[in-house]
């Protein structure tokens, strides 16, 4: 078996009087190439830099373009020009035994130039000539698809997942981060995996409880919807949801099926499903960034190293049909297959890229709005009260037949501080050239913009007007024209504000008509399942809340409201009640029975 170890690294060490042989000048090269190539592979991974485009020309034959790749040894593979092959002429294609193939490159070394030899060494055979260099070139091949090797998945670690529903036809899995940070943002995926290659149609619903999390609605609870999912063998659809992870103390939470809600059918016709699943995930702080940074550095070598190394990149899968003589080409699939190497050089040609993009996604964009920093909480708690306060940018589309008196609305837009009353401001952003500086410097204007108007200030006279959705959680903004514009966009900056009310301000307590109760307060449940109780408030608004059982060996309860069922069967209590004002409490009651096979929840 050939040694793919590029460490640890010897050089020649030179002394007066050394003799130097073939095998000494062997050794130089080998140690600068693995020196490169162990920096290849750490820094940039194993993909295609650049080009390596596979297309059909025909049924028969294939065009790869010219381009850079870096395969599993860190090693670079240049096709010079781009090349047109015969799918037989390549090779492998005599051992294809599936009608899914994969294309691939590998790094080929050939001996050239050939020069005449002296001194030849007694006992040897006697070459006249030897091969004076060494080419670095690639080589094209095929292997069927399932023999590809796959890489160790890097972020088995960095990813918690569990199984919601699975088949002889498909699996669900629920897919996110095994750690997230306090107060941001985190995506959770639902991955629909194809198992079989019958041709058959999946639908699934349920309900996912996400005590710790909210989603951009304000919500603790996700309903999935997945209709007719009709996928390839082995194909694979995500489909993701953006939560923000609220500030709490706790250091770990529960994602839970909600019991009961989980329904399947295979074309059209019911399956089975299970009865309830959890995935605990952990709660750290700090950033996202520093979260990814850390997970990735603290991979050994050893880890890196389980997998083993690819010497070859796949450029492309083939979906082949077989003929009596021959395999014709149907479908040639680069997305998914191949994998691009992120390169320092291409950064701002991506980040200009990237900005065609920056509306993508409203929870993203207003991510600050999310965050609660520990200070203000502290503040709050000690009894000097602050107001919440969220910021972000928004932006109005006008077209380019936007003319005086036009009216034009932005999308809604999540401000992060939740439901109630938030008072939300804008102001009209551009920038101007400013001479005290030399340089450009970014303005922002609150109110009437035409009391700054000037020959150097660009701000649009518009008239504006902001649509607080108190129930929802979010706000509109609309703008009247008050000239004519060229302008294709008109940016704003707003501004939310949510300041403490009632008793949060000091005034005297008052819990007349204020209380809280729990979303479904009784729920039938099997033994050894979990429920989420979530919490509705009644004229007031949210506070932090326990949860505690008033009966020994009525199951567990975690302090963000995940109970867990124990194993004997009966009707248990659950008290609820605010931690600032006890007094201001209720009750949930489970209905605990042991389930006969097939037996599902109501």
């Amino acid at each position: 078996m050939k040694n793919t170890k590029l460490y640890p690294f010897e050089r020649n060490r030179y002394y007066p009087g050394k003799m130097l042989t073939s095998a000494d000048f062997q050794a130089e090269q080998a140690y600068f190439n693995n020196k490169r190539r162990f920096i290849n592979n750490l820094m940039y991974g194993a993909g295609v830099v650049c080009g390596c485009g596979v297309f059909s020309l025909d049924d028969l034959s294939l065009l790869v373009e010219s381009g850079v790749a870096i395969d599993g040894l860190g090693r670079e593979i240049v096709i010079e020009s781009s090349v047109v092959k015969k799918l037989s002429a390549i090779e492998g294609f005599e051992s294809l035994k599936t009608n899914m193939a994969s294309l691939c490159l590998r790094y080929r070394e050939e001996p050239v130039h050939t020069v005449y030899t002296m001194n030849q060494r007694a006992g040897e055979d006697e070459r006249e000539y030897e091969y004076n260099w060494i080419s670095e070139n690639y080589q094209l091949f095929l292997m069927d698809q399932e023999e590809a090797a796959k890489q160790y998945p890097m972020e088995a670690e960095f990813l918690t997942s569990a199984v919601l529903f699975e088949n002889d036809d498909f699996m669900v899995k629920l897919v996110m981060p095994a750690t997230v940070c306090r107060g941001k943002n985190v995506k959770l995926e639902i991955e629909v995996e194809k198992l079989s290659s019958e041709n058959k149609k999946l639908t699934y619903h349920g309900n996912l409880q996400i005590p710790v999390f909210l989603t951009p609605e304000g919500q603790h609870e996700i309903e999935i919807n997945l209709e007719d999912i009709s996928l390839g063998y082995k194909e694979k659809v995500k489909k993701g949801y953006w939560l923000v992870t609220q500030e709490v103390t706790m250091l770990d939470t529960s994602v839970l099926l909600k019991s009961g809600s989980a329904k399947a059918w295979i074309d059209g016709m019911a399956v089975e499903t299970a009865a309830s699943c959890s995935m605990k995930v952990m709660i750290s702080d700090g950033t996202p960034r520093e979260l990814v940074n850390r997970e990735i550095g603290r991979m050994s070598l050893e880890m890196r190293n389980m997998g083993g190394y690819k010497d070859y990149v796949r450029l492309a899968d083939l979906r082949l049909v077989r003929t009596e003589s021959a395999y014709i080409i149907e479908e040639v699939l680069e997305k998914q297959v191949k994998t691009y190497i992120t390169s320092p050089a291409q950064e701002d040609l991506r980040s200009e890229y990237l900005e065609y993009f920056i509306k993508e996604g409203e929870v993203l964009k207003s991510e600050n709005a999310y965050r609660v920093e520990p200070e203000s909480q502290n503040r709050q708690q000690s009894g000097n009260h602050v107001p919440e306060v969220a910021t972000g940018i928004l932006e109005i589309p006008l077209g380019e037949s936007a003319r005086k008196g036009d009216i034009r609305y932005s999308g809604e837009i999540m401000h992060g501080l939740g439901r109630g009353n938030v008072y939300v401001d804008i102001g009209y952003e551009f920038i101007t050239e400013d001479a005290a500086i030399h340089a450009s410097a970014k303005n922002t204007i609150y109110g009437n913009p035409d009391l700054f108007k000037s020959g150097k200030t660009a701000a649009v006279d518009a008239e504006t007007a902001v649509k607080v959705m108190n129930d929802k959680g979010s706000f509109i903004v609309a703008a009247r024209l008050l000239e004519n514009v060229d302008y294709l966009v008109l940016t704003y900056r707003w501004i939310a504000i949510k300041f403490p009310a009632g008793n949060d301000l000091g005034l005297a307590e008052n819990y007349n008509g204020k209380s809280i109760s729990a979303d479904t307060p009784t729920v039938v449940m099997g033994t050894k399942e979990s429920h989420y109780f979530h919490v509705k408030y009644n004229n007031m608004e949210s506070c932090s809340v326990a949860y505690e059982l008033t009966e020994p060996g009525s199951g567990e309860i975690t302090s963000d409201g995940v109970y867990t069922a124990p194993a004997k069967e009966g009707v248990y209590e659950i008290r609820i009640y605010c931690i600032d004002m006890p007094i201001i409490c209720t009750y949930a009651y489970a209905i605990v029975k042991k389930k006969g096979f097939g037996e599902s929840e109501e």
